[in-house]
């Protein structure tokens, strides 16, 4: 029904916060994530919407970015994610790490979300492995594209090469598949960057 809310952040709670637009307060339901990252109070905020309609509620979800959105709305297609199953995963992890779960059918990360045991997890990864771009949650890591290189450029290919590696190795050494995409992602990848200096630095953030 809304696309979006753009109004006043009135009040913050962990789960719900209250954004003023035309005189109307709405009541929108976040992920402990979103709220984390919203600005102050009396800040303008543009918030993405989904709206859940039944016979005895009328409630919002709230999220920063259409990303967010839409990975909530194909989270909730899965039987056992309600909206508020969808809120809980999306506040231990965000669009990008959960996507990269799913690929990696890594059910531990997604269970760590309150609520959400291990059959239901993998309930995740087998609906939506499928609905998920390869390409998308790479890039989403670094993976696909280098900062501020495009990803036709032959250097490109090279680092998706070398972060693909390095994560493959972090993997085989035991972590978590999401843990050592994000840990790749944050390395810098300079001339001189090999697979070996890329383990060695992502290991630092891995502690």
């Amino acid at each position: 029904m809304y696309a979006y809310i753009k109004g006043t952040l009135e009040e913050i709670t962990e789960d719900n916060i209250v954004v003023e637009a035309s005189g109307i307060g709405y009541n929108v339901k976040v992920s402990t994530t979103t709220a984390e990252l919203l600005p102050g109070l009396g800040s303008e905020v543009k918030v993405y919407t989904y709206t859940l309609v039944r016979e005895d509620a009328f409630s919002l979800y709230g999220f920063l970015s259409r990303d967010d959105l839409e990975i909530f709305k194909k989270l909730i297609t899965v039987n056992g994610i309600g909206p508020k199953g969808g809120l809980a995963i999306l506040s231990v992890m965000n669009a990008d790490a959960l996507r990269f779960a799913i690929m990696a059918g890594d059910a531990k990360a997604i269970a760590k979300a309150p609520g959400v045991g291990n059959k239901t997890a993998e309930r995740v990864i087998l609906d939506l492995r499928d609905k998920i771009s390869l390409e998308d949650t790479l890039h989403g890591f670094g993976v696909q594209e280098a900062a501020g290189i495009p990803k036709s450029s032959g250097k490109t290919g090279t680092d998706n090469v070398m972060k693909k590696e390095a994560i493959e190795a972090l993997t085989a050494l035991g972590y978590a598949p999401s843990d050592a995409a994000a840990a790749v992602k944050k390395v810098e990848i300079t001339e001189d960057t090999t697979v070996e200096s890329i383990l060695k630095a992502a290991l630092k953030h891995m502690f």
